[in-house]
């Protein structure tokens, strides 16, 4: 299946040899050989970094991917939050797709350090194991996490001082909570992730835009009290649900075993809009 999103298929002589090196290793729990081979044939740069933030007992080192645009000019920092599914192949291809829009997208691999033999996403045996790992992270952790990642990218000499947060089914909660936690975004893209407790939607200051999954009630079921509660509060929030899509439908949309026609729809209607709002940062 052809991706939505025009991707060059330049050779690239030497892909980046120390990143091939340093980057940990896929497992099938975090492997998608049809992302991974999208994203090998990238002409962005790309490359594994550590975010180390707190001292003593409080010491943490988050492994984050990063992708560049080709632009000539100082761009926006995206802060990119994975699936339940951990920082998986499809999820730093989908931080490509982004980089390719012109913007420093940074993607941290939140599981650092929890998987086994203190490390992240690809140490996992099993997709069931991460997904456990992920459900049961500390929500303190994980803003804290977000904070640092954001704070390392916002100090590119490339990156222009703005900042953005999109998240993914778990992600795309995580997302939406972020903008409750940080002042300083321009923007929140929530991908079929459920609301923060409305308590908490007065400290957002960020716009917010949902894209939703007709066919994941779970989570559509959830928009009307949300647009209700964020208006409520005095807060944009703009949603789009899908017809016929489900949850997933960004990954599922372009992965080639797919049956489902409405998720590359949903897929290639949502990469318009999202990089349409991008702009307007």
């Amino acid at each position: 299946m052809k991706n939505p999103l025009p991707r060059p298929v330049s050779t690239i002589l030497l892909l980046f040899a120390a990143l091939a090196l340093s980057a940990p290793a896929s497992t099938p729990a975090a492997a998608q050989d049809w992302a991974k081979s999208i994203l090998d044939k990238s002409p962005r740069h790309q490359e594994w970094v550590k975010v180390k933030y707190g001292t003593g007992a409080n010491a943490r080192t988050v492994d984050a991917f990063v992708v560049y645009p080709e632009v000539s000019h100082k761009a926006p920092v995206v802060l990119l939050i994975h699936e339940i599914f951990g920082l998986s192949d499809w999820a730093r291809s989908m931080a490509d797709d982004i980089a390719a829009m012109g913007y420093i997208v940074i993607a941290p691999d939140l599981l650092s350090g929890f998987g086994p033999n203190g490390g992240g996403t690809s140490a996992f045996p099993d997709q069931q194991s991460i997904i456990k790992a992920v459900s049961g992270l500390d929500p303190a952790t994980v803003t804290a996490d977000l904070n640092a990642t954001a704070g390392y990218a916002l100090k590119f000499p490339s990156a222009n001082g703005k900042v953005a947060v999109i998240g993914f089914c778990w992600g795309g909660g995580q997302s939406f909570r972020f903008a409750t936690n940080r002042k300083d975004l321009a923007s929140a893209f929530v991908f079929y992730g459920p609301p923060p407790s409305s308590d908490s939607l007065k400290t957002i200051t960020a716009p917010v835009y949902g894209f939703y999954a007709a066919s994941d009630a779970r989570i559509s079921s959830t928009v009307p009290d949300t647009k209700t509660a964020m208006a409520a509060a005095g807060k944009k929030y703009d949603p789009v649900i899908y017809d016929g899509a489900g949850h997933g439908f960004m990954r599922a949309g372009e992965d080639p075993s797919n049956t489902n026609p409405a998720n590359t729809t949903a897929r290639t209607q949502a990469l318009k809009r999202l990089e349409s709002l991008l702009k307007t940062m």
